[in-house]
């Protein structure tokens, strides 16, 4: 597939955007979503990821003052991003930084994806191992459940599926 804008590079960034109950997918080569990532992404005002994570830490876009965002005065030693100039900006310096301004970041991240942990999804085409081993997860959750509400014969029949998921997956199957 190639690029929508240029028809000329092959599409590597694909981009889905729902308003008012529509989906519009655009297919982009590298290049052109770099150039759209500094454009915006069509909101008003025009703003990019960083800015529309400034946004969620409660920056104003029209000043450039912090609205009483509540900060501690943390600062990354490895980096020196202080956490103002996160609140402002969006962005992180290092990985260090997560670390010291997690207090930040976790409510950031319900506020964006309801969960702090990345749950993602393996494309249809790709990750039948990865599949597999997120399966194994949320049925050993199931286990857990299971033994804790005392439903044995329920956690029996988890714990023979998990086997044999375990054992597809040293067999390098799928199920």
């Amino acid at each position: 597939m190639l690029c929508e804008k240029c028809s000329q590079l092959p599409a590597t960034v694909h981009v889905a955007e729902i308003t008012n109950g529509q989906k519009q997918e655009t297919h982009l080569c590298e290049s052109c979503a770099k150039e759209l990532q500094i454009h915006g992404f069509g909101f008003y005002p025009q703003m990019n990821m960083n800015s529309f994570l400034a946004g969620l830490l409660n920056y104003d876009f029209n000043s450039s003052n912090v609205n009483q965002v509540e900060t501690i005065g943390k600062k990354c030693e490895k980096c020196g991003v202080s956490e103002e100039q996160f609140a402002n900006k969006g962005l992180l310096g290092c990985g260090d930084c997560y670390p010291i301004f997690e207090e930040k970041m976790l409510p950031l991240l319900r506020r964006i994806h309801g969960n702090t942990r990345h749950t993602g999804k393996a494309p249809e085409r790709t990750g039948g191992r990865a599949r597999l081993v997120k399966e194994i997860e949320i049925i050993k959750r199931q286990l857990k459940e299971a033994i804790s509400r005392e439903e044995f014969e329920r956690a029996a029949q988890l714990r023979d599926s998990i086997r044999q998921m375990g054992k597809n997956l040293e067999e390098g199957g799928e199920g």
